[in-house]
């Protein structure tokens, strides 16, 4: 099995540890398209097309199945992106509302996101077909925070408790009874831990990249098994030293080679 995995920039790696864990004898191509992000300041047609060449690219190098670790072209250009290639396609948006389904008793869900997604309100509309009501906060300071590598800094430590006060605060005026969290953020499960600390025990913290990886799993079953000596391939559009070092810390382990690759503008 030839797994395609791509986001906008390093995120999408904590997806691809996932998957990792649950799948390590399938084959990976990991795709960062680096030099056009961030997505999340671009048109939805500029997404799209951004997202489709690379979707395409991925199932050029023989994927079979592709994991849209970007919660903004999953928002913007899922669609897109599925008409373009030939392969099943899975996103993190329908993955996290699924797994948010299949926690939540009280039917209210919290969000945190990039301001971007939250904008979208894909997340909201997802839980809202799925039955559950979703309060979504914009958490703008926590990228630049988790690629300086203070996950557990104390100034990263403030800002959550603004962030997560005030979200608990407005999801109460609202009218709301959470119990479920959704990280909408491929670089947030780095702050899982972090976050979970600061929650009443009655929340539930759900990661979206382990929550994407439980449903590559469903969906492949047993037509994914393991492959002798799996491959690891990196592509990258920009910065390709800055991949490997900054990726090798959303990974979890050493990228050992990126190469470097030119999609055009």
């Amino acid at each position: 099995m030839n797994i395609g995995v791509f986001d906008s920039g390093f995120g999408g790696l904590t997806v691809l540890r996932a998957l990792l864990q649950h799948l390590p004898g399938a084959n990976y191509v990991y795709l960062g398209d680096t030099a056009r992000l961030p997505y999340g300041a671009k048109s939805q047609a500029t997404v799209a097309r951004y997202a489709v060449s690379s979707a395409q690219f991925l199932a050029d190098q023989g994927s079979e199945y592709l994991v849209i670790a970007c919660n903004t072209a999953s928002a913007l250009a899922l669609d897109e992106i599925r008409a373009a290639v030939p392969v099943p396609v899975l996103g993190v948006i329908e993955t996290g509302a699924n797994a948010a389904q299949s926690s939540t008793r009280t039917k209210d869900v919290l969000v945190m996101a990039t301001a971007a997604t939250v904008e979208s309100h894909a997340y909201a509309a997802a839980c809202r077909e799925r039955g559950l009501r979703a309060y979504e906060k914009a958490c703008p300071l926590l990228v630049p925070l988790v690629e300086e590598g203070w996950i557990d800094h104390p100034v990263t430590g403030e800002i959550l408790d603004i962030y997560l006060n005030e979200l608990l605060e407005d999801s109460r005026r609202a009218g709301l009874n959470p119990d479920t969290l959704v990280l909408g953020c491929t670089h947030y499960p780095l702050l899982r831990a972090n976050i979970e600390r600061r929650l009443p025990p009655s929340i539930k913290v759900i990661d979206s990249a382990e929550a994407t990886a439980a449903q590559v799993v469903q969906a492949l079953g047993t037509t994914a098994p393991d492959i002798p000596a799996p491959q690891r391939r990196f592509y990258a559009t920009d910065s390709v030293q800055k991949f490997r070092n900054l990726g090798t810390r959303f990974l979890g382990q050493p990228i050992e080679s990126v190469e470097l690759l030119d999609l055009g503008g």
